[in-house]
């Protein structure tokens, strides 16, 4: 998939849904045993990368470090009609910043100000401050991207043909 293909995929409505108003991802990468990892993570979308941000010591820095390709899935949806998912593919950079990465702050508090109020939220940005000197910003360039909106017909080629092929013999 080249640069193009994976920008208009992402810029598609269902896409930039889940990007802009989900906060959680799985995310999948190979650990140092070579065996792969699916974590659920915040995550944060800038416009050109996923952002996840993390303790300098959680395992996952260490393994994209060595091994930078990743996987990830955003979804939401209760119902059929309702199910929307993005596939991402790309490649992971990781630096190492001092304090509490400002990703984190806006993808943590993503949707937290009706519930915590003002003064919530400054208490949860002290506490965040205080627990971390550091902070690991894992960058993800999509290399692909596939978006499906089931409740508006974008399905994935083999449940769309098994579904033409249904309404044929029906």
């Amino acid at each position: 998939m080249n640069e193009q293909e994976v920008e208009s995929e992402l810029a598609l409505p269902a896409a930039r849904e889940l990007l802009e108003k989900e906060s959680m991802t799985r995310l999948a990468y190979n650990g140092p045993d070579g065996f792969p990892r699916v974590v659920p993570v915040g995550f944060l979308w800038n416009g050109a990368q996923v952002v996840v941000c993390t303790g300098t010591n959680a395992p996952k820095v260490r393994a994209l470090s060595e091994r930078p390709e990743v996987a990830l899935t955003i979804e939401t949806g209760n119902t059929p009609g309702e199910a929307k998912a993005l596939f991402i593919r790309g490649t992971a950079s990781v630096d190492i910043v001092d304090g509490v990465a400002e990703e984190y702050l806006a993808m943590s508090t993503k949707g937290m100000a009706e519930t915590l109020g003002e003064d919530g939220l400054a208490e949860f940005e002290r506490n965040l401050r205080n627990t971390y000197e550091q902070m690991a910003r894992i960058r993800i360039e999509p290399r692909w991207a596939r978006c499906f909106d089931f409740g508006a017909g974008r399905l994935p080629a083999f449940l769309a043909e098994l579904v033409a092929r249904a309404e044929q013999q029906s």
